[in-house]
């Protein structure tokens, strides 16, 4: 919980401005030991939050011109921030708010003289909370936790992501009931399918244990996804940090297809610097190895707006200023980008992608601004990849009717299935009134898929797809079966896909994606393939 703090003023502001940095430096000492302990890039960016000009600028002011109390400034700036993430449409944005809190609460605690209360866990057992920071989850033992279980939270929290680096399983949002079960009531979870069981009967304890048993197996059985006559399909993860990059090696990915630099834009409150930008980049290609990173550029608007880019409200917001249109429009910002791209990616394995692009126009002024910010960099004498493939996500019909161009100006293409659902069925994937029409199992879309990757082959590229359809288990043989090259996914999905693959053959997996391309609608699609495949598809 947050500690009290009541709102005071101020005689001294100066006085109360130090403290205010003296807390924000102890704070930072502490997260740093976090983050060493725990490898864990997330912390690497929860001090990005104390480092951010304009969160300490907004103290600052109340604290001079309002003269309030060093704690009354810091929780009011840091309340006011995380209710606007909160606000947000995409979940992602929505967790980052619990980010903030943890950070905020570091520092508000000094202040107040208040101490974390430590989650001192005696015996195994299933931890029950309302909610659980980053931080908290962190310091856990995974000898003594074996599972986590909130009645608030998010899957997408950083909480949840350092849990499954630690190997503890959680499950999130299962709601206020929760906490009032007595202590010691008996509870068993599924973290990777998000169930739990009060007092769970003899079967059902039975069935979780040989799963628990049968994961690890399973997947050092699948190293690859080798299908049974020895063709090999390259499963990859997508990511959104430097914590995600690890998890993925950890789950087997053969390198990622898809960094979502967002990321480094939304958690914060100015433009990410080029060094900020390059320093993320080269760690993520540093864990990776010789294996490929796939970094896209910023895919900003739509979903995901950010308060320093003058994103303007909009009617249609995903049929508007979003993605390489908002590159194209700050070629500033797109450039700093690139030279850190580009940076990074001397003696690393690094492709660029650039997202939502939907003409030939668009791909080749991308390309051209590309083009003079090597240029830059070599009459700089700042090294590069001269050979550094570029790539373009494959998201909106005009592009998928433009494959065959658009292949003769790039190294690759890759599917996001999310947006092209949407765009393809005219479906707003956040409208829950029409979102169940943006499955990427109707035919349309499949048939779309089929059609990008023919002018993709023809054209001598690869086609990756790293939208959610990819980390399907009924879906991917069907997508090996269209002629995709390669699948990028939750990294969390890897090992089950990987095993589903290889239990075929190239040309089974042919037919069935033939097949299903005569049928008229999602539903009998997940049916059919279900089937085929023996995987239950509820």
């Amino acid at each position: 919980m947050s500690p009290e703090v009541p709102d005071q003023q101020t005689d001294d502001p100066q006085a109360e401005w130090e403290l205010l940095q003296l807390a924000i430096q102890n704070a930072q000492r502490q997260i740093q030991a976090l983050a060493n302990r725990n490898r864990a890039g997330i912390f690497q960016a929860h001090l990005l939050y104390l480092e951010d000009p304009t969160l300490l600028d907004k103290a600052r002011q109340m604290i001079f011109e309002q003269r309030r109390c060093a704690a009354t400034a810091w929780k009011t700036v840091i309340d006011e921030l995380s209710a606007t993430y909160k606000t947000l449409p995409d979940p992602y944005l929505q967790a980052r708010a619990a980010d903030l809190i943890d950070v905020g609460m570091g520092v508000l605690q000094l202040l107040t003289g208040e101490t974390r209360i430590d989650l001192d866990i005696s015996e195994p057992g299933i931890l029950v909370a309302s909610d659980l920071t980053p931080s908290e989850v962190a310091q856990l033992q995974p000898d003594r936790v074996l599972g986590i279980c909130t009645a608030a939270g998010s899957a997408t929290a950083h909480s949840a992501l350092i849990a499954n680096m630690l190997g503890i399983p959680m499950v999130v949002g299962v709601g206020k009931e929760l906490l009032a079960l007595p202590a010691n009531t008996e509870i068993a979870l599924d973290g990777e399918r998000g169930h739990i069981w009060v007092q769970p009967n003899d079967e059902q304890l039975k069935e979780l244990q040989l799963k628990q048993a049968g994961a690890k197996d399973k997947q050092e059985r699948h190293l690859e996804a080798i299908a049974s006559n020895g063709k090999k399909i390259s499963v990859k993860a997508n990511i959104i940090g430097v914590t995600d990059a690890r998890l993925a090696l950890e789950c087997g990915a053969e390198g990622v297809g898809l960094l979502r630099t967002e990321f480094l834009y939304l958690e914060r409150l100015t433009l990410p610097t080029e060094e900020q930008q390059w320093e993320i980049y080269r760690a993520i290609a540093a864990i990776m190895g010789s294996r490929p990173l796939t970094i896209r550029t910023v895919d900003i608007g739509g979903d995901k707006p950010i308060p320093y880019v003058n994103l303007q409200p909009e009617a249609n917001p995903f049929l508007g200023w979003r993605g390489i249109r908002q590159s194209l429009d700050c070629p500033e910002m797109l450039k700093t980008q690139l030279r850190a791209i580009l940076r990074a990616s001397h003696q690393h394995n690094i492709q660029v992608m650039f997202p939502m692009v939907s003409s030939v126009q668009e791909l080749r002024a991308a390309k051209e601004i590309l083009a003079s910010t090597q240029e830059e960099l070599k009459k700089a004498g700042i090294p590069f990849d001269n050979q550094i493939k570029v790539g373009i996500m494959v998201e909106v019909p005009a592009a998928v009717t433009m494959a065959d161009r658009l292949a003769a100006e790039v190294d690759f293409f890759s599917i996001g299935t999310n947006d092209l659902s949407q765009y393809a069925m005219a479906a707003d994937r956040t409208n829950p009134k029409v979102a169940n029409l943006a499955d990427a199992f109707e035919p349309a879309v499949l048939r779309m898929i089929e059609q990008t990757v023919t002018a993709a082959h023809e054209a001598g590229i690869s086609v990756s797809v790293c939208g959610e359809l990819a980390s399907n288990q009924v879906a991917a043989p069907i997508l090996v079966g269209l002629g995709v090259d390669e699948l990028s996914m939750n990294p969390r999905a890897i090992s089950s896909v990987k095993a589903t693959i290889s239990q075929w053959r190239i040309g089974e997996m042919e037919v069935l994606a033939r097949e299903v391309l005569q049928l008229d609608s999602a539903t009998a699609i997940r049916k059919y393939a279900a089937n085929q495949l023996k995987i239950s598809f509820q």
